[in-house]
């Protein structure tokens, strides 16, 4: 769906499905290429599944000699002074977009048992991080629900597409 409605609005589109597997070099090149990365991930066990964390060691690691960052950052004269500034994809953006068994509820609600008030945001930090550690800017996060137990495709797909017509 993202790419037929971002192909009819005139962008370029390049599609990586992590399961089909991947070559380390062609994905620093789309990071490189891309003005906007789009991710797309069911949630397991509040993180990426484990296919797509071996894509991020991969391929995030390889690019830390300047694809994606040059270093860590810091420099000799200042070793202790901005880690993670050392990102050489500055101008580019990246938006996450997830799948939830957890009801839309159980975030950003003090009384909620297991999130207690945090956001999807909070729970995705490592993630931005991830991404502001190669100089990019967050998009806003797009999620999906209770997708096991209440699923509301339809009406997922509807407010995808708004979110995607608002942001790009």
């Amino acid at each position: 769906m993202a790419d037929e409605i971002l192909t009819a609005r005139g962008h370029s589109t390049r599609i990586v499905e992590i399961d089909a597997g991947w070559s380390v070099d062609a994905e620093l090149e789309n990071h490189q290429w891309a003005d906007i990365i789009l991710l797309q991930t069911p949630v397991n066990w509040m993180g990426v599944p484990w296919t797509f964390k071996k894509y991020m060691d991969e391929v995030y690691t390889a690019g830390m000699g300047g694809a994606l960052c040059n270093g860590d950052g810091r420099r000799e004269d200042a070793p202790k002074e901005n880690y993670g500034a050392g990102g050489t994809l500055t101008g580019e953006k990246y938006m996450i977009s997830l799948t939830f068994n957890a009801p839309e509820e159980a975030f950003n609600d003090a009384n909620e048992y297991l999130f207690q008030g945090k956001s999807v945001d909070d729970l995705f930090f490592p993630m931005h991080m991830n991404f502001r550690f190669f100089g990019m800017d967050a998009m806003p996060t797009f999620a999906c629900y209770d997708v096991m137990k209440n699923a509301e495709p339809e009406l997922d797909f509807e407010r995808f597409q708004a979110h995607l017509n608002e942001h790009f």
